[in-house]
């Protein structure tokens, strides 16, 4: 199913979103958070996608496969920390939403500008993932 043929002023709407965001985040932050929240999702299409576009960025393939325990992983700063902690609570959204300790490290790291963004972000891949499986997108190999 292609959204994009079916639905075209919605999916152009999330394309605006995306070309706000690659604007306003810093690209390598951005593809980890979208990295990261597709593991979550299960979205095979976005793996790849967002793994792949980390390596031509310069990304190592030790640092790619870190994202999966980015909390042991010793290759990721502080603020890519707190972006992937908030990307992990964001997305696992549960009953209590995010915790105080991830808030406040985000709010810590990040401006709030960064950190709304930051929220938009997650939640744009979290629709795409969520298209992505549901469609069933698979990557070409």
């Amino acid at each position: 199913m292609n959204l994009g043929e079916l639905a075209p002023e919605g999916y152009r709407a999330v394309l605006g979103l995306e070309k706000y965001l690659a604007k306003s985040l810093d690209a390598r932050l951005l593809d980890l958070v979208k990295l990261r929240a597709s593991q979550l999702n299960g979205c095979a299409y976005c793996i790849d996608l967002h793994g792949t576009d980390l390596v031509k960025q310069g990304a190592d393939l030790r640092e790619v496969l870190g994202v999966g325990a980015w909390w042991e992983f010793p290759g990721f700063d502080a603020r890519e920390r707190a972006a992937l902690a908030l990307t992990d609570a964001v997305t696992k959204l549960g009953e209590h939403g995010v915790s105080d300790e991830v808030w406040d490290t985000a709010r810590s790291a990040f401006t709030d500008k960064e950190v709304a963004d930051l929220i938009l972000a997650i939640g744009t891949i979290n629709l795409w993932n969520r298209v992505g499986v549901t469609t069933r997108m698979h990557p070409e190999v």
